[in-house]
């Protein structure tokens, strides 16, 4: 229990932040971060599987009536791209790509509890949202502009060059991003610490970007059990 504890505080330190060059060109920008510790990732409950499913049929049904660039958070996101120097008619911001599988009635299916939440949470929020394994990330985590020659196998089992893309790292390189996160960090059955990061809209407050966090983090620990920390990370602490 003593070794638990000590590594739970070793994950807690895990250093997180922007790079002010990020923040020069998207001014605002904000993410929340959870840290947890223990946690017992596996199958979704039926009763995640069942509200994600209820979730994207609502989302389909609204989809009939509205554009894409309605849902605010879809809309500044596709800003925010444009505002890193990334195209985002070309490289789509994760939220909006899952509301655009959802358009086509290709609704996501359950991969495991941690995945299926991240994919809740994003559809709900408007705002992408990546879950890694702490346990495969080398020191403290930036979040910056990609450089020419940054690159990862994406969990889209595609090599995707970061370049000019928002881009979360750590010493053995990128593993994350608001586009598409990487094999290296991608969280699995045999997880068991995890960081999350939220990366939020650069409009809400970080009042406000606290309280979102805090209920997701809140929502995850009573599926996966653990103990965790959050917090918001911005320019302007």
């Amino acid at each position: 229990m003593i070794n638990d504890f000590r590594h739970f505080l070793e994950v807690k330190r895990l250093e997180t932040y922007i790079d002010d060059a990020l923040e020069r060109k998207v001014p605002g920008f904000k993410a929340g971060i959870i840290t947890y510790h223990n946690i017992k990732v596996g199958d979704s409950p039926q009763m995640v599987k069942g509200r994600l499913q209820l979730f994207q049929e609502s989302i389909f049904f609204d989809l009939q009536e509205k554009e894409l660039a309605e849902f605010k958070g879809i809309k500044e996101w596709r800003q925010v791209f444009k505002s890193a120097g990334t195209d985002p008619s070309r490289y789509r911001p994760s939220a909006e790509a899952l509301y655009r599988r959802i358009k086509k009635q290709n609704y996501l299916p359950s991969v495991n509890s941690a995945i299926d939440l991240n994919n809740f949470f994003s559809l709900q929020y408007e705002v992408p949202i990546g879950i890694y394994n702490s346990d495969h990330i080398s020191g403290d985590v930036k979040i910056k502009i990609g450089e020419a020659g940054e690159e990862y196998t994406g969990i889209n089992s595609r090599i995707n060059s970061m370049q000019n893309m928002i881009v979360s790292t750590d010493d053995a390189g990128p593993f994350g991003s608001p586009f598409v996160d990487s094999e290296r960090t991608m969280v699995t059955e045999h997880t068991n610490n995890a960081l999350q990061i939220i990366y939020l809209r650069p409009s809400i407050t970080k009042e406000d970007g606290y309280k979102l966090t805090k209920s997701l983090m809140d929502m995850f620990l009573q599926i996966h059990g653990g103990e965790a920390a959050c917090r918001v990370i911005s320019n302007k602490d």
